[in-house]
């Protein structure tokens, strides 16, 4: 079979995909033929390197030349508003590939807008001859990206999906107890009157915690406000946005709960303009424990979420997922602990 030439005149060469389907194995399969992996049979390795020279197939040799023995070629997917979770994620992940001798590539997502731009995307990775993905949200929750992930065959990691249930592996932590958690311990200090900045709508972590906020706030028996429930979109500005709308009100709350500390950092610039300190008039609390938590003034009393570790363990798991295909008895959806980070943010009142 001859390359395929496109309108321009330049040779379009053979994807993983396309070797997989002429071998009738699966992707994973082509990709440990790659990497000399002892689980193959001889037999299925025979038609994968038949079909690999049909197609005149063409691996990342950069890539292969590096990697070697166990070594994987990992990519990570993201399409995330939070810079800081982010780089957070990415430093983790980075530092247990560059430990194990994986090697790690980025795709940045944030083109897919619309349900026709996900073919495009998914065969842009699954030609690039990786072994996994890390999926980053809120792409790990979406349901048409993930069954075209599935659909060509690449094993992924999904990092705080919407559900941990179901085939496939996952990472993730409670969003749900640690916003109660951290609700709880506002009320405990003497808050009463507790604003809330929920983050971006196609999250399912927003959810979860501003369900968690509404859990403890029914267990103490403290209404909630509808005018101190704001929309954010995980991003700094939003934050201040909705803070500027509770603080303006003649009955501004004692505490807002931002639940990400980029919101947050937004909802303390935000009660500086309008002349309140913080915490002495007003306490401030976030969500992740990012670098900007302690760099801001005050700092940041939140939720630490093991994003880093997150990144870390990630790439394990996608290494345990490939290379043993008996996944009985392990922990596929693992489920990380979060604490509370008290800093400088919150006062408690009478």
């Amino acid at each position: 079979m001859a390359e395929k030439i496109s309108k321009s005149g330049r040779r379009q060469h053979a994807t993983i995909k396309e070797v997989a389907e002429l071998a009738g194995v699966s992707q994973m399969t082509v990709s440990r033929v790659l990497n000399r992996r002892d689980v193959v049979r001889e037999a299925t390795r025979a038609r994968v390197e038949e079909a690999i020279r049909e197609l005149k197939y063409r691996p990342n040799l950069l890539a292969r030349s590096l990697a070697g023995g166990n070594s994987l070629f990992i990519g990570m997917i993201f399409n995330n508003p939070s810079n800081s979770y982010l780089s957070e994620l990415l430093i983790g992940a980075m530092n247990r590939c560059r430990e194990a001798g994986h090697h790690l590539v980025l795709e940045d997502f944030s083109s897919y807008k619309e349900p026709e731009d996900v073919d495009e995307l998914v065969g842009r990775v699954s030609g690039a001859g990786l072994d996994g993905i890390l999926v980053v949200p809120p792409l790990s929750e979406d349901d048409l990206l993930l069954s075209k992930l599935d659909e060509v065959g690449i094993p992924c990691v999904l990092i705080a999906p919407r559900t941990r249930s179901g085939s496939g592996t996952s990472l993730s932590i409670d969003d749900e107890a640690a916003a109660k958690q951290m609700t709880e311990y506002l009320i405990e200090r003497g808050h009463k009157r507790i604003g809330f900045v929920i983050g971006a709508e196609d999250q399912i972590s927003s959810h979860r915690r501003y369900s968690g906020f509404q859990m403890a706030m029914a267990e103490a028996g403290l209404e909630i406000d509808p005018d101190l429930v704001r929309r954010g979109r995980f991003t700094y500005r939003s934050g201040m946005e909705a803070a500027d709308r509770m603080l303006d009100m003649a009955d501004a709350p004692t505490a807002i709960f931002a639940s990400n500390d980029d919101m947050a950092a937004g909802v303390i610039a935000s009660a500086f303009r309008h002349g309140k300190r913080v915490p002495e008039d007003i306490s401030v609390v976030g969500y992740d424990d990012t670098p900007i938590a302690s760099a801001i003034w005050p700092q940041l009393t939140t939720v630490r979420q093991p994003i880093a570790e997150m990144g870390y363990q990630s790439v394990d798991l996608l290494a345990s997922f490939i290379g043993d295909e008996d996944q009985a008895g392990k922990d596929l959806h693992p489920v990380l602990d979060v604490a509370i980070i008290e800093r400088d943010s919150v006062k408690r009142v009478s």
